[in-house]
């Protein structure tokens, strides 16, 4: 099988309705966590406990709600076949595309393949009466890392290849350029909701990646904890109810933007 024939099954898996409307669900799936999210980081702003303002938070949520274990179990569909789509784009790529830009096109795809796998693991693993912590994760990682050779410089390298997917997100903020991944016409509401909420994102996640830079230079796993240890770090700073609120909000709203891209997303 050469090289054309893989892009044809590819470009077949992905153009099935199965997986369309699969990777839909997953998109409205991703906005329903980022709104968990951010209603639980608003919790922790202004009272006592309030959760995991993370994935895993947002899950456990979910899981103890009626019928909670239902939506999980539609969420990991939606996941999967998300990452299955996000895959067969990283196969096929855009028709006409230079080859520098299908490249960078592929390894977007191939990232987020990983992500919308991870977050279906994840998602199963609440669905089938288990329970995860992504900051115990997270930082149980790091500190084997960091008794690899080279481990600090290995963490702190994570933190700057997160600090760029942050820069990123405020890029794709900032300058709209989000508008590429719609189809349709998805009002200014849902362009306002997905500028403010890849800008939210791109300064949690730059925050993430500042800290595991810290965490590589002073050899320790206390910093690394994730987005919720990033959200609580923006909570220890002077008016820092305020400004968490603002994110959580900003979190918001790439969660409705999320939503919007379950119709308007070019599937």
């Amino acid at each position: 099988m050469n090289q054309r024939d893989v892009e044809g099954a590819a470009r077949q898996v992905g153009d099935s309705k199965v997986v369309e409307c699969g990777a839909r669900v997953g998109f409205a799936a991703s906005g329903l966590l980022h709104l968990l999210m951010a209603w639980i980081a608003v919790r922790i702003a202004w009272s006592k406990g309030g959760g995991s303002a993370d994935q895993t938070g947002a899950l456990g949520n979910l899981s103890g709600q009626p019928g909670g274990k239902v939506i999980l179990w539609v969420l990991v569909v939606g996941f999967v076949l998300l990452a299955l789509w996000h895959l067969t784009e990283a196969a096929t790529g855009s028709p006409g595309t230079e080859a520098k830009d299908r490249a960078k096109d592929a390894v977007q795809d191939v990232a987020k393949t990983v992500l919308f796998m991870g977050l279906a693991w994840t998602t199963y693993k609440f669905a089938s009466g288990g329970s995860s912590s992504s900051s115990g994760n997270t930082r149980d990682f790091t500190a084997k890392l960091m008794h690899q050779p080279f481990g600090r410089v290995l963490v702190a390298i994570i933190g700057l290849v997160i600090l760029g997917v942050g820069a990123y997100h405020l890029y794709k903020g900032w300058t709209e350029k989000f508008r590429e991944d719609l189809q349709g016409n998805p009002g200014d509401a849902v362009i306002h909701a997905g500028r403010i909420g890849y800008v939210a994102k791109g300064i949690a996640l730059a925050i993430v990646g500042g800290l595991f830079v810290v965490g590589g230079a002073k050899g320790s796993t206390k910093e690394t904890t994730g987005l919720d240890g990033a959200l609580r770090t923006l909570l220890e700073q002077p008016f820092g109810k305020i400004l968490l609120t603002v994110v959580a909000l900003g979190i918001a709203c790439y969660g409705i933007y999320s939503f919007a891209c379950a119709k308007f997303a070019k599937v």
